[in-house]
């Protein structure tokens, strides 16, 4: 193919290519690959240094094309499909590309700049650590460079925390040691530890896992902080502003903020903080696998949640949830008569029957709702909502 030196014809070539009828896929993009240290065959991680997620279709066609010619059959008739690449590949995309090479600078054309680097790269070195992964239904994982074309999804915030199916990703990741942002196969350690230890070559291994750290695969929005890169898990989506401090904090993979938040507790897999809140020191938001029956938490803007406390119920804005307490879906929660009015005047759908002066809530009947502050009774020891009286807010200077 002649190289394309005008949009026009790009266009045009586009065009032919879509008319063979290949499918666009929801996600795409190409990675250099881990393999392991023993089994090659083995992925352990998949690095992208640009992903497409419902977008680029120009880019996707004129990807699959180039398979073709390079002597690859595409298979349509799964959820995904993941090929290598090789120099014939590089080349068609190439030529293709050839009309945006001039302005593929900074945030324009990355996908131009991914073949050009690659032209780069394979005049020196073969391409088998470089695959190309196509997602073309929102399916089950059935492949490592398929479950981190999602993690980056999620974590790149192009697509929405918890609108991804990552079912049975842990099946699909192998588990392995990290030292620093390398895998390494623990199998590969267990037959050269003698030798390594021997020689003090052993690796130094941050941790054992089946995900990588947020920080190795994610450039952070520029005003986040995240003091402890151990913090973070991979797959997890932090809003411009939020803030994650040693110690306590956690963020999970499919978890993560929406605005700026101050995160000095645990934010599990599933549950969503929204602008302006704060998780104090050692606060924890359930998961749906650790206490919510399934249901996913979100956590209300400018609410605060205290100290060592935990919350296994969403909540609305503005909410306070004392340091200490939990508030789970079968917490008993005493309102008295005079707090209820109160209560129910931000949130005009709450409905109640009795006028007993007393009266007792189920946390998740009261899930969800704003302007309420959750504490503990310091005489008899009973769990109280009351509506807050107290607005949370953010150091700005900080965030």
């Amino acid at each position: 193919m002649k190289k394309i030196k005008t949009v026009e014809e790009f266009k045009e070539l586009v065009s032919s290519i879509e008319a063979k009828g290949y499918k666009k896929p929801l996600g795409f993009g190409i990675a250099k690959v881990d393999r392991g240290q023993l089994n090659y065959d083995l992925i352990l991680q998949a690095n992208f240094p640009v992903i497409n997620w419902d977008e680029n279709f120009g880019s996707a066609s004129v990807f699959l094309e180039a398979l073709v010619k390079s002597g690859v059959e595409v298979d349509f008739s799964g959820s995904e499909f993941v090929s290598s690449i090789n120099k014939k590949f590089v080349k068609f995309a190439y030529k293709a590309f050839y009309s945006f090479l001039d302005s593929a600078i900074g945030d324009a054309h990355k996908n131009v700049q991914v073949i050009n680097m690659l032209k780069w790269i394979s005049e020196d070195i073969k391409l088998s650590d470089y695959k190309i992964v196509f997602i073309f239904e929102d399916d089950a994982p059935k492949s490592v460079e398929s479950v981190y074309l999602k993690l980056y999804a999620l974590s790149s915030g192009k697509a929405g925390l918890r609108s991804l199916n990552l079912n049975g990703a842990f099946g699909v990741l192998p588990n392995v040691a990290w030292s620093g942002r390398e895998p390494i196969e623990l199998e590969w350690l267990r037959v050269n530890e003698i030798e390594l230890k021997l020689l003090g070559e052993y690796p130094t291994i941050d941790s054992v896992d089946k995900f990588p750290r947020y920080l190795s695969h994610i450039i952070p929005a520029q005003n986040t902080r995240i003091l402890d890169s151990s913090k973070v898990r991979m797959g997890a989506q932090l809003a411009a502003g939020t803030t994650v401090m040693p110690g306590a904090s956690y963020i999970n993979f499919n978890a993560g903020t929406t605005g700026a938040v101050m995160v000095e507790g645990r934010i599990s897999s599933s549950a969503i903080v929204a602008k302006g809140s704060d998780v104090g020191g050692g606060a924890s938001i359930l998961g749906v696998l650790s206490g919510t029956n399934g249901n996913p938490v979100g956590i209300g803007e400018n609410t605060l949640l205290g100290a060592n406390s935990v919350t296994g119920i969403p909540l609305g804005d503005g909410c306070i949830v004392d340091a200490g307490i939990a508030i789970l879906e079968g917490t008993k929660i005493a309102v008295t008569s005079s707090q209820l009015a109160k209560i129910k005047e931000v949130n005009p759908d709450f409905t109640y029957k009795t006028s007993d002066e007393i009266q007792f809530f189920k946390g998740l009947e009261l899930s969800g709702m704003n302007g309420i502050h959750f504490r503990q009774n310091s005489t008899n020891g009973m769990i109280q909502a009351l509506r807050s009286q107290r607005e949370v807010v953010l150091n700005e200077e900080l965030h």
